[in-house]
């Protein structure tokens, strides 16, 4: 299976070469202000791609999910939109999650500690691919606000189920692919055309990265998460 995956359009997908694949993934801020008029040019862009199967998870730009999420899930059409929810496609178990520790009262954003753990503690056994908008602590989560921002709770969970691979976003500057202790860590983060789609091959024995974008940097230092 071969996996396509974004994160951080914020709307910006024009200068985006999404290669084909068979599943498309966004892992979250598909809008900047994040509303349905946003959100409904962002649906149009994602229909018009040739993946047979996508996958979206919210992210902490995208408040219509979380003020009229009904109308919001409706404008995806068939895509998957995973929130707290599993999908199993052509035998693979996907589980999708927006939350990450809160920053600025965004969107999906909970305290560290007790309320967010409570949230990883869902995040079962036995994945494939795991999708959630933010990083684990100490992986893919380098900020120039503040150091890392990943969250700890994550990184503990995913140590005890080990999902073979894990994709997030949310943290602009620190695009990449990582390995640790079984699972594959990859910040798929376009940065609103700063870096293009992470393409990555997974199937029954092993996890492939295929192409990682080089790392992006904004002229103006845009520090928004």
């Amino acid at each position: 299976m071969r996996i396509v995956a974004v994160a951080d359009t914020h709307t910006f997908t024009s200068d985006l070469v999404v290669p084909d694949g068979d599943v498309f993934v966004h892992a979250g801020d598909l809008c900047r202000g994040g509303d349905l008029d946003e959100l409904r040019g962002v649906a149009e862009w994602i229909a018009g791609l040739p993946h047979r199967h996508k996958i979206i998870v919210a992210g902490n730009h995208d408040w219509c999910f979380v003020h009229e999420p009904a109308a919001a899930r409706g404008m995806l059409g068939n895509a998957h939109y995973l929130q707290d929810a599993e999908v199993v496609i052509e035998g693979m178990r996907f589980y999708g999650s927006p939350w990450q520790p809160e920053f600025n009262d965004w969107a999906f954003n909970l305290p560290r500690g007790e309320a967010i753990a409570a949230v990883w503690r869902k995040l079962p056994a036995g994945l494939d691919v795991l999708i959630t908008h933010g990083p684990p602590e100490g992986i893919g989560d380098r900020s120039p606000v503040g150091g890392r921002a990943g969250c700890a709770d994550l990184r503990r969970r995913i140590a005890e189920i080990t999902p073979r691979l894990h994709i997030f976003g949310h943290i602009h500057q620190d695009g990449g692919v990582w390995r640790d202790a079984g699972t594959v860590f990859a910040n798929v983060t376009t940065w609103e055309c700063e870096r293009q789609p992470t393409v990555i091959d997974i199937d029954g024995a092993t996890v492939t990265e295929v192409v990682v974008p080089p790392h992006g940097r904004r002229d103006d230092d845009d520090q928004t998460w």
